[in-house]
């Protein structure tokens, strides 16, 4: 462990007097490396091969980190690797057949909190629709929710009061993820609404209901957030999952602990119970609360 500080301590060193770096780029190539070692647990850097480093990128491309986000870690952890070599500590740098991803090919589209912040203020709340789509939106960023898993939410599966809901993914997988005080408030107003509508028999438990009563569809939440879209001016070929991709790549890049990600995501490769038995539950929220850019201006 000392030996590892003292790693870190020569290498900012270097990033600051050899490279002539600016502050705001060393502490990038450092958070960069706290991720990487958040990811290798108690497995020095040093010791990592290149297939745990390439398995950490992965991980990175599975939860929607965009390409020119991975090229930048991939550039980061390139320089401290180099650094060991340079310095004696390392023989060969276990980043030297590790491709960078191309940044021309297809991957999915990441927007920015303004553009988020966009696309919800083109809501006209005087419409009948108007709330429930904001308070859709807003869950579904601030979840970091699949479109499927949005349109079967349930009111029996939202605990308000602790500021969790119970989410159904892939393979009637549940888990717990922490919602944000703006997307409750949001839903609090759409209950209002909500009252007013002639609810379907069957369909009273769903919490985003149509004009007619009944669970929303899949399709009409891809139309809603294509025509938001359009009104705000993006140009990027939006989706539902792409606030899913949003909501993944803003926590990584503010810091947010790569493995509580993934939880909250419900990524396949993680099992359902490892939310109540490897993550503390108050840490996994304030994870949320703390990273996420827009939960920041209601708190």
């Amino acid at each position: 462990m000392a030996e590892s500080k003292q790693w870190m301590k020569k290498y900012t060193n270097y990033l600051r007097l050899e490279k002539s770096l600016s502050e705001n780029t060393v502490a990038a190539y450092l958070e960069d490396l706290h991720k990487l070692s958040d990811y290798a647990g108690d497995r020095p850097l040093a010791d990592l091969t290149r297939e745990e480093i390439e398995a950490f990128l992965c991980d990175l491309r599975d939860i929607g980190i965009s390409a020119r986000s991975q090229a930048r870690i991939i550039s980061g952890l390139r320089s401290f690797y180099g650094f060991l070599v340079m310095d004696g500590y390392l023989k060969v740098s276990p980043m030297s057949l590790v491709e960078t991803p191309r940044l021309g090919r297809h991957l999915p589209e990441v927007l920015s909190v303004r553009e988020i912040d966009a696309i919800i203020g083109c809501i006209d709340r005087s419409r009948p629709e108007g709330q429930r789509n904001r308070a859709m939106l807003e869950t579904l960023y601030s979840c970091g929710l699949r479109v499927s898993e949005l349109v079967s939410l349930k009111l029996s599966r939202c605990y308000f009061d602790e500021e969790y809901i119970l989410v159904e993914g892939k393979g009637s997988k549940q888990r717990l993820v922490p919602i944000a005080a703006s997307a409750i408030h949001e839903i609090g107003l759409w209950m209002h609404d909500r009252s007013k509508l002639d609810i379907k028999r069957g369909q009273e438990d769903y919490v985003f209901l149509n004009r007619r009563g009944a669970a929303l569809t899949r399709s009409m939440v891809f139309k809603i957030i294509k025509q938001l879209a359009a009104e705000a001016g993006i140009q990027k070929n939006i989706s539902p999952h792409t606030f899913r991709h949003s909501f993944a790549t803003h926590l990584l890049e503010g810091g947010a602990n790569l493995r509580v990600i993934q939880q909250v995501l419900g990524h396949e490769s993680i099992q359902t119970t490892e939310i109540y038995t490897h993550i503390d539950k108050h840490f996994l929220k304030q994870q949320i609360l703390d990273y996420l850019p827009r939960n920041r201006k209601h708190q």
